[in-house]
């Protein structure tokens, strides 16, 4: 599993959701198994994603479809503010507790 993070700045929540949703194909399509859509509390401007893949290639293709399809097209990001910070995030798993 790995996870596709992306934070960003954004103009206007009801507008950047309405992009999003738009997409929603192209992310069933390359293969995102869940997301979640979160903002920091008291700051509407900003909005953190998650979307997990079944590997760290699904997540790196889709990441320059966003790039190269959405991000770099203003008609296809209107509320993006700037430029995005990603990570391709890989499970850890805690180390065994001896007892």
């Amino acid at each position: 599993m790995a996870t596709l993070h992306i934070e960003h700045a954004i103009t206007d929540l009801d507008t950047w959701m309405g992009a999003f949703t738009a997409f929603s194909e192209a992310r069933r399509g390359a293969g995102v198994r869940s997301e979640r859509i979160q903002r920091p509390v008291g700051d509407d401007r900003f909005i953190v994603v998650d979307l997990d893949f079944d590997s760290a290639d699904a997540a790196a293709g889709f990441l320059q479809f966003l790039e190269t399809q959405v991000w770099s097209v203003p008609e296809n990001a209107p509320a993006l503010d700037g430029a995005p910070r990603t990570l391709i995030l890989e499970s850890v798993a805690p180390p065994r507790v001896a007892r």
